[in-house]
């Protein structure tokens, strides 16, 4: 059994450096809801150093909410943000001598797309447009994933170690108190779930089958490295390999 463990970093809101030696992938903020030159330039360096695969995190140009409320735009212009960023991290990883692995939308643009197929559609499109070998990072059987194989892309079903999840497979919304699992147990026994049986126990107490190719930690909460030793431990633990996605073992 084998699972790549990811974090969203770059943000300016964590212990990137003490994080990224315990993940296999990052997703880097590239200028839209967080992130600029200097910081994609040294969480790209830190992922060079530690081996780690670096992808791209687009997100809304909300810096004042950090990307985590929608926008109304059109799922066309929608699209040309991703391309443009996407392009502005490609562009300092070529100067760095690295090539990105991964895109992974971020919040409310993630959760937009994991249940509206145009925008879903728009952000696979721009990523087929900039590199088709990019992987696409989305919610495990939504739209995005969808809209990723149907464009012909390497898709990663996306779960999340201490996210809690709706009846529908969705993620309970952020504005609800109970969102965010922020006990390190119950973190570790949702995780077990996802990788000895592709399951999770939602909100509201039914069992969903996920498929899980890459586990998420957010990377914005204090406690995130701790988390992530923690995780990584209990994962090896249990004989769980944990590599980048694609790469042999």
């Amino acid at each position: 059994m084998r699972i790549d463990f990811n974090c969203d970093l770059g943000e300016g809101c964590g212990d990137d450096a003490a994080i990224i030696p315990l993940i296999t992938s990052a997703s880097i903020a590239c200028g839209g809801h967080a992130g600029d030159e200097a910081t994609m330039r040294t969480t790209l360096r830190l992922c060079r150093e530690h081996g780690v695969a670096a992808g791209a995190h687009p997100g809304y140009p909300d810096r004042e909410n950090f990307g985590r409320h929608e926008m109304p735009l059109a799922a066309a212009r929608i699209g040309e943000l991703v391309e443009h960023q996407l392009a502005t991290l490609a562009g300092i990883a070529a100067s760095e001598n690295m090539r990105l692995a991964h895109v992974k939308p971020h919040g409310a643009l993630y959760n937009l797309a994991a249940r509206d197929r145009s925008v879903a559609e728009a952000i696979a499109g721009a990523i087929v447009r900039f590199d088709p070998q990019l992987v696409l990072f989305g919610l495990s059987g939504s739209r995005l994933t969808a809209a990723g194989e149907a464009a012909g892309l390497r898709v990663a079903h996306e779960v999340f170690a201490e996210r809690r999840y709706e009846a529908d497979g969705t993620l309970t919304p952020r504005s609800r108190g109970d969102a965010v699992i922020h006990y390190l147990d119950e973190t570790i026994a949702q995780v077990r779930g996802f990788v000895r049986d592709g399951s999770v126990t939602a909100r509201t107490g039914e069992r969903l089958a996920l498929r899980a190719d890459t586990l998420c930690l957010h990377g914005d909460r204090a406690d995130a490295a701790a988390f992530a030793r923690s995780i990584r431990d209990a994962l090896e633990s249990d004989g769980i390999r944990i590599l980048p996605v694609g790469e042999s073992a």
